[in-house]
């Protein structure tokens, strides 16, 4: 055997090149930039195949002048680049290289008479997909039996006791003789070489010996299957789309004189995005839209962002967009909203009816949000749905207008209270609670006389809230009508404690009166229910001197017991608003 030590240290060392090196591997370069733009535009218009030469004129301009000036070019072919003289070809990423490389072909020659045809050949073979259902690149070479494109391809080589390093060199060493047995001057030449057991002699130039070839294969497994499994969709998922994205915008920078065939190109890229649920690559292509939009003279490139814009917004790529969060968390919440919100207000009425589709809370919520970015310009869509008879439309409506902040829409949930359903009602008036304008104090003064005791029970405990000094009067004057007597007992306790909690000396006297009537014969059982009212009254006030008008009826003894126990248990609940668990436990 060779020795391996020697030819890897020598394989690491940084060779020195000659000038005539140097340029064999810029012109190389320079075939290599071209070739590969020349392959991204052919993949962008396959249907325009009149135009294959014109994107491949300038890379056919740069092999024929490498192969006028230095003969044959040979590209050793590895993973991830082509090498010329040990020097990568290729300035970007790109899986070109690898197409060839898993096929087992380690050396592109490409001789001086290359053509067109064969060059474009070439390109289309590079551009297949036989993971697709395309034959592999191997058999496609052999079918084209290009006259001045040759190849070495080797096949299953395994060396015993020889680390891959060692293997490597020898594999090299192979393809380097087979490459020279490629270069002869007669008509019967070869073009392509296999390497396979009976093609080899243990005679080989710079060779010593091969020990344990083996042409054949072994079987995968669960293990191995699984991880390629993972590495595929990882390439699909993270890097392809996002690479695809990077080619179409190097081709748009470069100048595109058909815009309707590039926008074309977008929309598809948008919808298998969708598909994907890559909304962030989505998000990437319109700030890139924008960015060049923005440049003088890009006006094709606007009406291109705002046609993309549009497309995005349309119905069926929005019900796409509502599956995926129909009943599952996004993993990127904040790529959708972004998404959401640059869409345009025809997408307000598609949107509304996705919203209705969707199960889980935060996805409602991440969408109620975009949409109350219109809701302040257009709002009569969503004023419409305030009476819808689903509770829950009610509700991401009435979120949605207040979220917007429009200056109306306090009077617009002033019909939601028209809805006969108790829980959408009670949670609009704390809504319109937080309001704290005239208009909002009106609703909930209304709501005092409302059909529903529960309803009115909470206008009461709001109201007070907008003016203390108008909420007692109006409280008040809701005790003095003849019904309140009438009213349920939940309710008057409550209407009491609103009355206290506006805190005004007229409150607290009133509730101090109250306490400090006698009882008569006839009067006894109205003078127990308006006590254990003004508890209440002063167990709403919750306040420094609630608290001692409280204390002193618990230390009156001639008070009944129920007043007792009631104003004891106000205290309690007093004592612990003002001053927290810890003043209880000190207590105990």
């Amino acid at each position: 055997m060779a020795h391996p030590p020697k030819a890897i240290q020598e394989s690491n060392a940084e060779p020195q090149l000659s000038p005539e090196a140097r340029e064999k591997v810029e012109l190389a370069k320079t075939f290599a930039f071209h070739l590969l733009k020349g392959i991204k535009q052919i993949g962008m218009y396959r249907h325009n195949e009149s135009r294959f030469p014109e994107f491949l004129g300038k890379a056919l301009e740069s092999i024929t002048t490498y192969t006028d000036k230095f003969g044959p070019l040979s590209m050793k072919v590895e993973q991830q680049n082509f090498l010329l003289l040990g020097e990568s070809l290729f300035s970007e990423d790109t899986p070109l290289p690898y197409k060839f490389f898993r096929d087992g072909i380690r050396q592109l020659i490409f001789r001086p008479g290359l053509t067109v045809e064969e060059l474009t050949t070439f390109t289309l073979i590079a551009l297949s997909e036989p993971e697709r259902g395309a034959e592999d690149v191997l058999a496609q070479l052999w079918r084209a039996s290009m006259e001045h494109v040759e190849y070495v391809v080797v096949e299953g080589f395994s060396m015993e006791n020889a680390s891959e390093e060692e293997v490597q060199v020898e594999v090299d060493k192979v393809v380097g003789y087979l490459y020279s047995r490629l270069q002869t001057n007669s008509d019967d030449y070869l073009r392509f070489a296999r390497v396979s057991a009976e093609d080899l002699d243990a005679k080989l130039d710079g060779v010593e010996q091969i020990r344990g070839l083996v042409v054949g294969g072994r079987h995968a497994s669960d293990e191995l299957k699984a991880k390629l499994q993972r590495e595929v969709s990882e390439e699909e998922n993270a890097r392809l789309f996002p690479k695809l994205v990077s080619a179409v915008f190097q081709v748009v920078e470069g100048g595109v004189d058909d815009a309707f065939l590039l926008e074309e190109i977008f929309v598809q890229l948008l919808d298998m995005l969708l598909l994907q649920d890559d909304f962030g690559t989505i998000n990437q292509i319109v700030l890139k839209l924008r960015a060049l939009s923005q440049r003088e003279g890009s006006e094709d490139l606007a009406k291109m962002l705002e046609n993309f814009l549009h497309k995005m917004g349309e119905e069926q790529r929005l019900m796409r967009v509502g599956e995926s969060l129909k009943s599952t968390r996004p993993k990127n919440p904040a790529d959708v909203s972004r998404y959401l919100q640059v869409l345009g207000r025809d997408s307000i009425i598609p949107l509304l009816s996705v919203l209705e589709s969707i199960e889980v809370a935060d996805n409602r919520t991440l969408l109620c949000d975009a949409l109350a970015g219109f809701a302040r310009e257009v709002p009569e869509p969503f004023v419409a749905r305030l009476m819808s008879e689903r509770p829950q439309t009610v509700r991401d409506m009435v979120y949605i207008l207040e979220k917007s902040n429009h200056p109306d829409r306090v009077k617009m949930f002033g019909q939601v209270l028209k809805s006969p359903n108790l829980v959408v009602k009670l949670e609009v008036l704390n809504i319109i609670g937080r309001g704290r304008t005239g208009e909002a104090r009106r609703i909930i003064a209304d709501a005092l006389t409302d059909s529903i005791s529960q309803v009115r029970m909470l206008a009461a405990k709001l109201l007070p809230e907008f003016d203390r000094d108008k909420g007692y009067a109006d409280l008040m004057r809701l005790v003095r009508e003849p019904g309140f007597d009438k009213k349920t007992p939940d309710e008057r306790a409550a209407v009491y404690a609103a009355i206290g909690s506006t805190g005004t000396p007229g409150a607290l006297s009133m509730m101090q009166q109250m306490l400090a009537t006698k009882p008569s014969l006839l009067n006894k059982k109205r003078v127990l229910e308006d006590k254990l009212l003004a508890i209440h009254g002063l167990g709403g006030a919750c306040s420094i001197q609630g608290y001692k008008l409280l204390q002193a009826v618990v230390e009156d003894k001639s008070q009944p017991l129920e007043v007792l126990t009631s104003a004891r248990k106000a205290m309690y609940q007093t004592k612990k608003a003002l001053f927290g668990d810890s003043a209880l436990s000190e207590e105990t």
